[in-house]
């Protein structure tokens, strides 16, 4: 890559390199729904459940900062209190903690990775020790791990890119983030200057942004091409 615009690349985790979370989610739901006999649908209380989490993980950052396994209890209990009083909400959660330690890694990312011969720095929104499980578990190579849990704060906030900058050695203009959420990976990363790649994978339940990637792909093959300009937009 002689002629490559970029240094290095930032990459999100979680439904980009592996599968999302849709299944695990909408099983915790449905598991939610007939134990506590609620009087909705799973689907109906998979977006209560959403709004509340998102909520949660948004002002959960620096001082105030929560892990995303407290996120997910807290914001279960918030959204069951309303409906049914106070519940344990630790034993719903397991089939999301589950999937967070054991994805299932799309093949175009294992293709890409193995490939791939620049600095990569895994960022995700992720509790370490989990990640760490399923990094290990698929095999898979990161010159370096940047998570919320170890840097204090989620994605969108610019924070948690810079520290990745950081960590590679190289300035904002000179890496490419990759991600499949238009709010967190692309939002982020574009607040400090940072060039964006959305994958636009088909099994993301819901994605709160409306910012415009600088390109937008299908697979994460077609990053080698980003880096040195030979693909363009979106």
């Amino acid at each position: 890559m002689a002629d490559r615009l970029y240094d290095a690349l930032l990459i999100d985790f979680y439904g980009t390199i592996s599968a999302g979370d849709r299944a695990a989610v909408e099983r915790a739901c449905r598991i939610v729904v007939e134990t506590l006999q609620l009087p909705m649908t799973p689907a109906e209380f998979a977006v209560r459940w959403g709004e509340r989490f998102f909520d949660a993980i948004e002002r959960s950052n620096h001082h105030g900062f929560r892990t995303l396994y407290e996120c997910e209890l807290f914001s279960l209990r918030e959204t069951l209190r309303p409906l049914v009083g106070e519940v344990a909400p630790e034993p719903f959660v397991a089939e999301i903690e589950a999937y967070w330690a054991a994805p299932e890694v799309h093949p175009d990312a294992l293709e890409f990775l193995a490939a791939f011969d620049l600095p990569v720095c895994c960022v995700s929104n992720a509790d370490t020790t989990p990640l760490t499980s399923a990094i290990a578990l698929h095999g898979l190579r990161f010159d370096h791990l940047v998570t919320s849990e170890r840097v204090g704060c989620y994605k969108p906030q610019a924070a948690i890119f810079q520290h990745a900058c950081e960590a590679l050695g190289v300035a904002p203009d000179r890496v490419m983030h990759v991600g499949d959420s238009l709010h967190s990976d692309i939002g982020g990363a574009r607040r400090l200057g940072i060039a964006t790649a959305w994958i636009h994978r088909d099994d993301r339940i819901h994605d709160i942004g409306t910012e415009t990637p600088d390109h937008t792909i299908r697979s994460l093959t077609e990053i080698p091409d980003l880096l040195v300009g030979r693909l363009h937009g979106s």
